[in-house]
């Protein structure tokens, strides 16, 4: 297994991560276990920002919150100098109890709810993100309603495909974000919203997929916007102040993987943004990204405790965790391929080829179909890397499992940041009607 950031393997033969050793968090915290690496998610955010600003250009940095938003992760996200984007009223809510400076906070969303928009109005959150034109005129007449001018981008789909998995592309035409720049809805919607009189039309944004390993597109995507805001600024007397370029930057989560240094996305980005609007006489817009795995993804490493095996002769071993598709259901929905070691026996020699099976009942519950690894047995703790985006985010209680606690860790320190769900919580939320036959509880 690949030792991200701080991960090392200490002389106990055991997995450490911010200078703890995991099995010292295992008997502390329990499994499965979410452990984020923060001095490398802080060196995510670092490198983002550091990037843009030796460019000289003016920028954005928002943390995609979509991957992994607790209220820690917001902290720690403020602390590094980032805005924020959310698409729900939930993440917008454990932004702002968290403490995040509102006006640094950009929702986005295909369809976002009225109560969503005035939670966020009355938040005066910096800008919406607006996906379609039903939500155009909403937006202004909540906006009337409380007296308000919102600060809004336009969401245009470039038609431009990265080269990553269906299910993930959002640039191309046939999606259902955006307003598309093909067909002239893109060109319809700058005038429409240039007009109404609540917003405050600043640019437009564009997002052309997810784990892209490759500059060409974020290029491509930038000379469209370009071609498009010289365009409308001739045509309707509109000129953009943000552009901004959205996510995407992959991550190593096997050796196939081949993602760039920060560094050089951000010089591709600036460079296209220097050229395209710069060499065409156009005020250099202020540039706006949106990372948000490539911040949290290869910090975060799962923890399970390995249970029970069955072994097919001539076919395969299966060996089963205490977790499975419940605290990662991205194998299930996108055939997602993670690499896994034992943390407690770290130094041995692989000596088997199993395939890690989670406890739901479903066939489908699999985490990894082959890994090489030593002998396992009951009770090794098994550990799975890069799965800090959209492992947490995407947790569910099938089966009425419970959904993992969460830890940071950091100079040989732990911290919990999230709570193991418990029973209580579990059921917190039902209600037996009062017509149903009152049983006593037998727990």
């Amino acid at each position: 297994m690949y030792l991200h950031g701080t991960s090392r393997i200490n002389d106990q033969g055991h997995l450490e991560i911010g200078g703890v050793d995991t099995t010292k968090l295992v008997a502390e915290y329990g499994t499965p276990l979410y452990v984020f690496d923060e001095t490398l998610v802080r060196q995510r955010c670092r490198e983002f920002v550091e990037a843009f600003g030796a460019s000289g250009l003016k920028f954005q940095v928002a943390y995609a919150s979509k991957a992994f938003c607790v209220m820690a992760m917001c902290r720690i996200v403020e602390e590094e100098g980032m805005s924020l984007d959310v698409v729900s009223d939930g993440e917008l809510y454990t932004a702002l109890q968290a403490g995040f400076p509102a006006e640094r906070i950009h929702f986005h969303g295909n369809n976002k709810t009225i109560s969503e928009m005035e939670m966020a109005i009355d938040a005066k959150i910096g800008c919406f993100v607006v996906d379609n034109f039903i939500e155009l005129q909403m937006l202004n007449a909540i906006a009337a309603e409380k007296r308000q001018k919102v600060k809004i981008l336009l969401r245009i789909t470039p038609g431009v495909e990265a080269h990553t998995h269906e299910y993930i592309s959002t640039g191309q035409t046939d999606s259902k974000f955006g307003f598309d720049l093909g067909n002239g809805s893109a060109f319809r919607a700058i005038g429409e919203a240039s007009q109404l009189s609540n917003l405050d039309l600043l640019g437009i944004h564009s997002h052309i997929g997810s784990q892209i390993f490759e500059v060409e597109g974020f290029r491509i995507a930038a000379e469209k916007m370009a071609e498009f805001a010289i365009h409308v600024r001739t045509e309707l007397g509109v000129t953009f102040k943000v552009i901004n370029l959205g996510g995407g930057f992959g991550i190593r989560y096997v050796s196939e993987d081949t993602p760039l240094p920060v560094a050089v996305y951000v010089k591709a980005i600036t460079d296209a943004i220097l050229t395209n609007f710069g060499n065409n006489g156009y005020p250099l817009p202020e540039i706006w990204v949106e990372p948000g795995r490539s911040i949290v993804g290869d910090a975060g490493t799962t923890l399970y405790t390995v249970g029970t095996t069955k072994d097919i002769p001539g076919v395969r071993k299966y060996v089963a965790v205490d977790g499975g598709m419940t605290d990662n259901p991205r194998p299930a929905l996108y055939d997602a391929v993670y690499e896994a070691g034992l943390a407690n026996r770290a130094t041995e020699q692989p000596a088997e080829i199993v395939s890690i099976a989670g406890k739901c009942c479903e066939s489908g519950d699999m985490l990894i179909w082959d890994v090489n690894l030593p002998k396992v047995a009951a009770g090794d703790i098994l550990a799975v890397s890069s799965t800090g985006a959209y492992n947490y985010s995407m947790a569910s209680n099938y089966n009425r499992i419970r959904r993992p606690g969460v830890v940071f860790v950091k100079d040989g320190q732990s911290d919990l940041v999230v709570k193991r769900e418990s029973f209580d919580q579990i059921v917190g939320n039902d209600v037996i009607p009062a017509r149903m036959k009152q049983v006593s509880k037998t727990v």
